[in-house]
């Protein structure tokens, strides 16, 4: 059977692998998803209309930053993580802003599918179509052999990192059940270990620890060898007690893999029973190309003056805050 993008009556994009479906979930929550927001988060009608109305004036209050205030649905994916704090994830929406504004390579208009396509081709970035047992997204890294640096530089990667997970945090589902990232070290060499100054390393583990609204449930190594350490070294200065609790290293342990993640959620080259069948991530680039003008939109918001100021968007983003 062919691999390829279809597209339902209401124009969502899906991929069809074996007995499951790739596609974001984008619908309301219900069910299950509804039963976990309410006992994990807290979640009740009362509670979520409270918090946005107090999230509404912490925005508007907030010199500079312009979002869409009468969207709901967008300024949930800050607030449900951090269980209609308002206060909390409005600290945690400024940080993602202001992170696009001093660092303008992962603030503007290469933060989007179409910017990052070649990333997803080369299959160093996917997700799976199940879910994880807690219900969150599994996305897999694969900085081994499958990653040719001259190809994708670290940037890219960092950037398809920052696009994927902006997806993530558009999918209630998600907002629930959080984020699973298995890092596949399998083929990793010196020339990749060398990709990684300090200066990096830290920029990443800053935007991960301090600026990702979602639920990071946990950050899974496998397959990686000896030369690991060198890598691991670099980045453990800047490891908080946040990521230290949800990185696990399973080396060619997949059963302890499967305990964390869940066997029914993995395929079986990572130790689960999950019949995935593998795709191109060509297939992947295509059905996120299908979200590029919701990210050219969402490449409008924040602290609009300072991204102007810094000749981050194009005069046609500028022209769709004007009108």
């Amino acid at each position: 059977m062919t691999i390829r993008v279809e597209t339902d009556q209401e124009g969502i994009p899906y991929v069809t692998l074996g007995n499951y479906e790739l596609r974001l979930d984008l619908e309301d929550l219900s069910g299950e998803f509804a039963e976990r927001a309410k006992t994990e988060l807290l979640e009740t009608p009362e509670r979520l209309n409270e918090g946005l109305e107090k999230f509404r004036e912490l925005i508007q209050d907030e010199t500079g930053l312009s979002l869409p205030l009468n969207d709901d649905k967008f300024l949930l994916k800050f607030l449900r993580p951090f269980k209609c704090d308002a206060e909390q994830a409005f600290k945690m929406m400024k940080k993602f802003y202001k992170f696009k504004v001093k660092y303008p390579k992962y603030g503007g208009l290469n933060v989007t599918p179409e910017g990052v396509r070649h990333v997803f081709d080369s299959e160093v970035f996917t997700i799976l179509p199940t879910r994880s047992s807690t219900g969150g997204r599994i996305m897999i890294i694969n900085a081994g052999s499958k990653w040719k640096p001259k190809e994708v530089t670290l940037e890219d990667m960092f950037r398809s990192i920052m696009v994927s997970i902006e997806i993530a945090m558009m999918e209630p589902k998600t907002q629930v059940g959080g984020v699973n990232v298995i890092l596949n070290m399998e083929g990793l060499s010196l020339n990749h270990v060398y990709q990684f100054s300090p200066t990096m390393a830290n920029l990443i583990v800053h935007w991960v620890q301090e600026c990702a609204p979602v639920r990071l449930r946990g950050i899974h190594v496998i397959n990686q060898p000896f030369i690991f350490n060198m890598l691991y070294a670099v980045f453990k200065p800047f490891l908080g007690e946040y990521l230290k609790k949800r990185l696990f290293f399973h080396g060619t342990d997949l059963k302890s893999l499967c305990d964390k993640i869940g066997a029914e959620s993995l395929p079986p080259k990572y130790g689960g029973t999950a019949e995935v069948p593998d795709y191109p991530g060509s297939i992947f680039s295509e059905m996120l190309f299908y979200y590029q003008n919701d990210f050219k939109v969402h490449q409008t918001y924040g602290y609009i003056t300072e991204i102007k100021e810094k000749g981050l968007m194009s005069s046609t983003n500028a022209a769709v805050i004007q009108s």
